[in-house]
């Protein structure tokens, strides 16, 4: 893809153990984009970013940041990524902008106060810079971390699991700072397993399980399916086949013959139910029950890990 910032090519990685942690991942991430991979916990979220950092090595296949690729050209790829990892990994008896400053030089930037207090008043942490992390809350070292990422100006900022067991408040500033770094230019990868924050966050939204990429589609595209409604029919008699006057409805026949599935736009049904029970009624077809249902992102990721499970 031309806009790509990220591309990964088939893309594996087995560990010692045996265990097939990524299984030929392609993907390409545009450039400016916010891209959100969902997945449940162990589907290879944090071994994909890990390997794109240049923390873990791919077993096999090829994955470029910015041109660079991540094995030959390690050094420079890295300069271009910002890391935000699950775990809470700061020096303690440092102050917060000690550890931010630092965290500039590793990657071979020259000293620049003003980034640095950019990152700090954008993060809330200005007040903070001349305490120790020690002293601070978990929603605050969960900043800091942040900081740390943004230190040296990366293009690529990677979120693994951001929000995770922090407060609402807090989830809520990340929101809006992770948009104010894409008004930027800057691209972000957050990894998730809350569902609403892929739909509240990305453009994109890609889905991982048990090492696979599954889906990836515009979070409209994806949204515009969650509009779909189900209108499910428990016939009081099991039909064999769909009748073809039926066949312009697009309906779905259980595989028992149980069940009528009609599936239609919410914003674009226009007396189309009303049509195809008038039509149920002229045929003779006759129900003992219906109810309606409407899909949502959750739906679509659950029914998507439950195909592989």
């Amino acid at each position: 893809m031309e806009n790509s910032i990220i591309s990964v090519r088939n893309l594996s990685k087995i560990y010692p153990s045996g265990l097939h942690a990524l299984k030929n991942i392609n993907l390409e991430i545009k450039r400016g984009e916010i891209f959100a991979l969902l997945g449940p916990n162990g589907a290879g979220k944090t071994t994909l970013i890990s390997t794109l950092c240049g923390i873990v090595n791919p077993g096999s296949g090829e994955a470029l940041v910015d041109g660079l690729d991540i094995v030959r050209d390690y050094r420079e790829a890295r300069k271009r990524i910002g890391l935000v990892p699950q775990e809470l990994s700061v020096a303690m008896f440092e102050s917060v902008w000690a550890t931010v400053a630092f965290s500039r030089g590793i990657f071979g930037k020259a000293p620049d106060a003003t980034v640095i207090e950019q990152v700090l008043r954008d993060l809330s942490l200005w007040d903070k810079r001349s305490s120790k992390i020690m002293t601070l809350s978990g929603g605050m070292k969960r900043r800091v971390l942040i900081a740390k990422a943004l230190a040296h100006e990366p293009q690529v900022l990677f979120l693994d699991e951001p929000t995770a067991g922090v407060d609402v408040e807090l989830r809520r500033d990340m929101w809006q700072m992770i948009r104010r770094l894409r008004e930027r230019g800057t691209t972000i990868i957050l990894t998730t397993h809350y569902i609403d924050e892929a739909e509240e966050m990305a453009d994109r939204i890609g889905v991982i399980n048990k090492g696979e990429i599954m889906l990836v589609e515009d979070k409209d595209v994806l949204m515009q399916k969650l509009g779909k409604k189900q209108l499910t029919l428990q016939l009081q008699q099991p039909a064999s086949a769909l009748p073809p006057e039926l066949s312009s409805y697009g309906l779905a026949l259980s595989e028992n013959g149980e069940q009528l599935v009609y599936t239609y736009d919410k914003d674009k049904e226009h007396g189309q139910i009303a049509s195809l029970l008038r039509k149920l009624h002229e045929l003779g077809i006759e129900f003992r029950d219906l109810h309606t249902t409407q899909s949502s992102l959750e739906d679509i990721f659950v029914n998507l890990v439950g195909e592989k499970a």
